[in-house]
């Protein structure tokens, strides 16, 4: 495994070679703005079953990804949907994104169970700022930012954890000290008519009622 502990001197380092890894099917540890995540790209098979096996994952848990801008969803969410995309989502990317809100999307035809666990929804961010960030920009293309942790345990805020999680068995591991976040993403259902929270997290329910100015449906 590569280790890089990140400082401004090696930041475009530690992304060309988390690009370099992500690439050739490999497993990438990197903070987030929230906690460290998991990352693998998200249109190899697989390395997303290596991930789910290495984290212990139940397969009907699905596996979020993150990308850098919005035109990147038409490789991942469904095109009709998108054609006639809801005010709800709009309005919430427009708001939150980049941020700590991870969004429910109908999923494009022929991803990898991996990513929907056969849900037929794949979870998306943008990242707030952050290394996940300046690395999805770079990499133009989603991987995975699942939490790295062991399936039910709590998510690692710092390398070390990383470490003690999984060892030797990631590709590379970016250090960059403690994580930021006190708490995960917050992920909310946009998919149907109305919104749906999911899991509550760093942005709170009454921001997001009270952006869209009505209750969660």
């Amino acid at each position: 495994m590569i280790k890089i502990k990140l400082n401004e001197a090696r930041r475009d380092e530690a992304i060309n070679e988390a690009i370099a890894v992500l690439l050739r099917g490999g497993i990438i540890a990197y903070p987030t703005e929230t906690f460290y995540g998991l990352g693998v790209k998200y249109d190899m098979p697989e390395s997303l079953k290596r991930l789910y096996e290495l984290k212990k994952r139940p397969g009907e848990k699905a596996m979020p990804v993150i990308i850098s801008h919005r035109g990147l969803l038409s490789e991942i969410v469904q095109k009709e949907w998108l054609a006639h995309l809801p005010n709800a989502a709009q309005s919430l990317m427009d708001r939150f994104w980049p941020g700590p809100l991870t969004l429910l999307f109908p999923a494009k035809e022929g991803l990898s169970e991996f990513l929907t666990a056969g849900t037929g929804m794949i979870a998306v961010r943008v990242p707030g700022e952050s290394f996940a960030l300046q690395l999805a920009k770079k990499a133009g293309f989603p991987f995975t930012a699942t939490s790295a942790n062991l399936s039910g345990m709590p998510p690692a805020v710092n390398a070390e954890e990383v470490m003690q999680y999984f060892g030797e068995r990631l590709d590379l591991l970016i250090d960059s000290g403690q994580a930021r976040g006190s708490r995960p993403s917050t992920i909310v259902d946009v998919s149907g008519a109305g919104i749906k929270i999911v899991r509550e997290g760093m942005i709170s329910p009454a921001e997001i009622e009270d952006h869209l100015g009505q209750g969660s449906a």
